[in-house]
């Protein structure tokens, strides 16, 4: 994607894709701290078929913004299911809270 400016061109795609990266990544970091505070770390069952959908759905897409942002998506939520495991002990050290309606 590209856009002028002063008489020159600008290629936005970087930007777009680093914006989609960032909002991403957080947004898997936050659904792993509550996918495991509210469904104990057996979440990371839905963490692998988001990122092996997103994966798949990556090789469909034409238009390459869009697949890269799928991409990003599917391996954020497949390092994510690491990091859900990982959150458990975590809680376990108290470095978070712990549900106190799970057992």
């Amino acid at each position: 994607m590209e856009i002028e400016l002063l008489g020159n061109n600008i290629n936005l795609t970087g930007l777009i894709v680093g914006f989609a990266a960032f909002v991403i990544i957080m947004f898997a970091r936050y659904s792993c701290i509550v996918g495991e505070y509210y469904f104990t770390k057996m979440f990371w069952i839905v963490f692998l078929i988001i990122g092996l959908l997103s994966v798949a759905i990556s090789f469909i897409l034409t238009n390459i913004i869009s697949s890269t942002i799928v991409a990003i998506i599917g391996f954020n939520y497949l390092w994510g299911i690491n990091e859900i495991i990982e959150q458990e002990q975590r809680v376990n050290k108290g470095w978070f809270p712990k549900n106190p309606k799970r057992r």
